[in-house]
């Protein structure tokens, strides 16, 4: 789960630059997987289907997808690369507290790590 408003296209880069990261390959759109091609270069994939947050990149295909390849040419930060890495881990939600806070209210229980063992005896 991915608060998108804000984290959606980081996700994206996470993902598409897995490869590249792990050298199994030079670009992301060497990956034979990856979606890049789709949103980078407008390369059909009946696999693909177009996110709202990301049709609103640009108006027309092709400014969108210099806008999406444009988000490559800066690396993804160590703190954005942590915040993923940390909730696919754990699995829990990609997002700020505020987005973490309403999935919890939602689902009526918290959500991510606790601490760990048993509670602390009171005095």
């Amino acid at each position: 789960m991915v608060d998108a408003e804000n984290y959606l296209l980081t996700c994206y880069r996470y993902i598409e630059l897995n490869p590249v990261v792990a050298g199994m390959v030079n670009t992301p759109e060497d990956y034979r997987w990856s979606s890049y091609p789709c949103n980078a270069w407008g390369k059909y994939d009946e696999l693909v289907t177009a996110h709202e947050l990301y049709l609103r990149v640009g108006n027309i295909d092709e400014e969108r997808c210099r806008h999406y390849r444009e988000l490559f040419s800066v690396a993804l930060s160590d703190v954005d690369v942590h915040q993923v890495r940390d909730s696919l881990n754990r699995n829990y939600p990609v997002g700020n507290d505020q987005f973490k806070a309403q999935i919890e209210s939602a689902l009526g229980r918290k959500i991510g790590s606790g601490t760990r063992g048993r509670p602390k005896r009171r005095a």
